[in-house]
């Protein structure tokens, strides 16, 4: 029964819910409120993340800035003409920046940062919670910079990213149907009487933990002054592959009378044994623009391609139990992401923004999960910075996510209990072929299929301050 309990291990494919859905776009309030813009742009402090080549452009001997934003997601799935709605916890994201002059044309700066990370709670008992209940992912970067001046009109930037990351993710084991269907075949395996349902409940749930060991990878960029009023610009960031070495299962029964006895043996094996995978955060490739027609408006766009068909598959390594390492297929494709906004000097003390970003979905409709419902995603923006004094500035920007929806998206999932029930039932119509009628009618399909609409919707707020001298 090892191999059985296993396959419910087939949740981890949640460690990798990155799409759209996963990678974070909140890394300044500035640029968050003009469509989170800005690698041709001269931020500051925070170009250390969008261009680290921008840096150099700076006329300050100190810059630091700091923002967080609150991300409030809503997701919906529309099941067999039932609707059901995400209960999300409030999600954090924030970046701490500095960047401080070395030479009049050479900088280094320090950004901490979550480039990754997602938060969602569909409950215990819905109808999808076969492939996901609820998860908590969260990566963070440490990028130490240095650039470089070359030009009056041209510089070059890198960086290197220091990142690691855990996952806290709650999925079912069994359905409640499949169950259901397994009582009277466990009541005539073991010869006792059973009861006819387990309700609409999740009969046992596991929870994985673990946390990833630090990756590497960097950060390089470019950026060009064609004259007074175009500026032109390239960024980098690499790849990197998140590992999990040692994580931890822990299986839980909603009926410890009913569902123990019929799952635990196989199912509490979970509680024994750990867990490697690997994950990749795939390269994003920028190209940004930005044109200034009068003194006080600039705006700016940028194309960003976004390395998913990095994440081909997941693979599941257990400790000791190398015959149980699992293969997930997930064939994400590339996909791009369009950034517009601008931003208007309104007075000496007062910006004023405004911006949209496109975001394109990479993922593979079917092999669909819930735990970041994948869907191509526009997300208008505004946002404003006020100066109380000339060397700090109070920036204000809001974001809302409007997901165009996943209609008829298939989730798949093995079924556990036909992988333990079709097999004892073989064997007792050899046994006993007077009932072999009987055991052909009760056998069970050995996968399913979670087929549903999902929508999904955010509200974005965020916060900043920055101070040079």
């Amino acid at each position: 029964m090892k191999k059985y309990s296993l396959i419910s291990l087939l949740a981890l494919a949640s460690l990798s819910a990155q799409a759209e859905g996963y990678q974070v776009n909140t890394f300044s309030p500035k640029q968050e409120g003009m469509g989170h813009v800005g690698v041709a742009m001269k931020l500051g402090a925070e170009s250390n993340i969008f261009n680290p080549a921008a840096v150099a452009f700076s006329d300050k001997t100190l810059e630091l800035s700091a923002g967080v934003s609150a991300i409030s997601a809503l997701g919906s799935c529309t099941y067999e003409g039932k609707k059901y709605e995400t209960d999300n916890g409030i999600s954090t994201p924030f970046n701490v920046s500095a960047a401080f002059r070395i030479y009049d044309n050479l900088y280094a700066g320090l950004s901490l940062y979550t480039p990754y990370g997602s938060s969602i709670n569909w409950g215990e008992n819905w109808p999808g919670a076969i492939l996901n209940q609820s998860v908590d992912l969260k990566v963070f970067t440490v990028q130490p910079t240095v650039s470089w001046r070359v030009l009056p009109n041209l510089s070059v930037g890198a960086g290197l990213m220091i990142s690691w990351g855990s996952v806290n993710l709650n999925k079912g084991l069994v359905t409640p149907e499949s169950f259901d269907r397994f009582l009277p075949i466990a009541g005539m395996l073991s010869g006792t009487q059973m009861p006819s349902t387990i309700g609409n409940v999740v009969p046992a749930s596991v929870n994985l933990t673990g946390d990833s060991q630090l990756a590497f990878g960097f950060n390089v960029g470019a950026m060009y002054d064609i004259d007074s009023r175009w500026t032109v610009g390239v960024s980098y960031r690499s790849k990197m592959n998140m590992k999990v070495k040692k994580g931890i299962a822990s299986v839980s029964y909603a009926n410890e009378a009913l569902s123990r006895p019929v799952l635990g043996e196989s199912l509490d094996l979970l509680n024994s044994t750990n867990f490697a995978a690997e994950m990749p955060c795939p390269y994003v490739l920028t190209f940004g623009v930005s044109y200034k027609p009068v003194e006080k408006l600039i705006l700016a766009f940028d194309a960003q391609l976004n390395g998913w068909s990095a994440y081909k598959c997941l693979d599941i390594e257990f400790d000791n139990l190398a015959e149980y390492d699992q293969h997930l297929t997930k064939k994400y494709k590339d996909a791009w992401t369009f950034h517009l906004g601008g931003q208007y000097s309104l007075t000496e003390r007062l910006d004023l923004r405004a911006g949209v970003m496109l975001d394109l979905s990479p993922v593979n409709r079917n092999y669909y999960n819930p735990e970041t419902p994948g869907m191509t995603k526009i997300e208008p923006s505004v946002g404003l910075s006020f100066r109380p004094m000339p060397q700090m500035s109070i920036d204000f920007a809001f974001m809302y996510v409007f997901g165009t929806g996943a209609d008829g998206v298939v989730g798949s999932y093995e079924n556990l209990l036909a992988k333990k029930a079709n097999p004892a039932l073989d064997q007792l119509a050899q046994l006993r072929p007077e009932l072999a009628p009987v055991v052909a009618g009760l056998k069970m399909p050995e996968t399913g299929e979670f087929k549903a609409d999902y929508m999904t919707r955010a509200l974005i707020p965020a916060i900043g301050v920055s101070y040079a001298f």
